[in-house]
């Protein structure tokens, strides 16, 4: 498996996505809100790739298979321990609860402000595609008897 190594701008730049917990040459650790939005996403069938795209990755130096196998080894983690599985931060292997002692107040509003941005990000792109799709649908001729 070819693993990508960041760069430390490319470390520095994933650190301040708001959907990355911790960052390091090889590896990179995602928040539960952007694991579970990424499944959910891709089960109503948008691509991993634009999932990723959308959440302000830049994802074209990164192996072509990396998305969508981040997406595959949380969604076997959802089917075995649910959604809560997704708060462990090294996949199917990890066990126990998650952590939560030193968990500042300080670390939890940064995880809150962080969730809100998320959800204010998914709603704004909710609103567009339903524009969209209404913009799609309005020249259509219904059936009707």
């Amino acid at each position: 498996m070819h693993i990508h190594i960041h760069t430390s701008e490319e470390i520095e730049k994933l650190c301040n996505n708001p959907y990355v917990l911790k960052c390091s040459e090889k590896s990179i650790t995602y928040t539960y809100e952007f694991k579970k939005r990424a499944v959910e996403l891709y089960r109503q069938g948008v691509s991993s790739g634009d999932i990723w795209r959308r959440s302000g990755f830049d994802i074209s130096r990164w192996r072509k298979t990396y998305s969508k196998d981040c997406i595959r080894d949380w969604k076997e983690i959802v089917e075995k321990k649910g959604y809560e599985g997704l708060v462990e931060s090294r996949g199917l292997k990890a066990s126990g609860r998650p952590k939560t002692k030193g968990v500042t107040d300080a670390d939890k509003i940064k995880r809150l402000e962080l969730q809100v941005r998320y959800l204010e990000a998914e709603n704004d792109f909710l609103v567009k595609l339903r524009a969209k799709r209404a913009e799609s649908n309005s020249g259509q001729i219904k059936n009707s008897k």
